[in-house]
């Protein structure tokens, strides 16, 4: 099931943030704060399996731009169509909210999430050299959002159902 972050999840979020994204993880605090809505333009989304929280979504929508900043599934949910789902959801919001593309940046050493968003129907429109704590360079990604149902490709076109 994908649902809206809810500020009791802070805490279980934070570690999958931990764990997926090491170096580049954003703090408890952070995440605690975005889920709460202490930021303003920042939505969370929870992907659950047996009532447990196994991945999430961050994203912040304002005006015509979507912008993925956060996205990750436990490695034992992997290759199961939640990261899909997740991002399905977040294209119907952004469409919904008047958005006509999202954008986001991801690590050019990692290959196994430029190939989930190549599929997705993302293309690449910038590098940003050294953007990564540790130096790495972060490939810019885009997925328009064109009117009318199923636009954008792959699987991020249709709306999530199961809220």
């Amino acid at each position: 099931m994908i649902r809206r972050a809810r500020p009791a999840d802070a805490e279980v979020l934070a570690d999958l943030e931990a764990d997926n994204l090491g170096i580049d993880a954003w703090s408890p605090g952070l995440v605690a704060a975005g889920v709460s809505g202490d930021l303003p333009t920042v939505a969370w989304w929870v992907a659950e399996v047996d009532g447990v929280a196994v991945g999430y979504l961050a994203a912040s929508i304002a005006g015509d731009i979507a912008e993925l900043q956060r996205i990750a599934v436990d490695r034992a949910h992997r290759r199961t169509g939640l990261a899909a789902r997740l991002l399905a959801e977040l294209v119907s919001v952004a469409r919904a909210d008047g958005a006509d593309r999202v954008l986001l940046e991801v690590r050019e050493d990692n290959a196994e999430a430029l190939a989930f968003y190549e599929g997705q129907g993302f293309g690449e429109i910038d590098r940003r050299r050294r953007y990564y704590r540790d130096g790495a360079t972060a490939v810019v990604l885009l997925l328009p959002l064109p009117d009318g149902a199923g636009g954008g490709g792959g699987a991020a076109g249709p709306a999530v159902t199961d809220r």
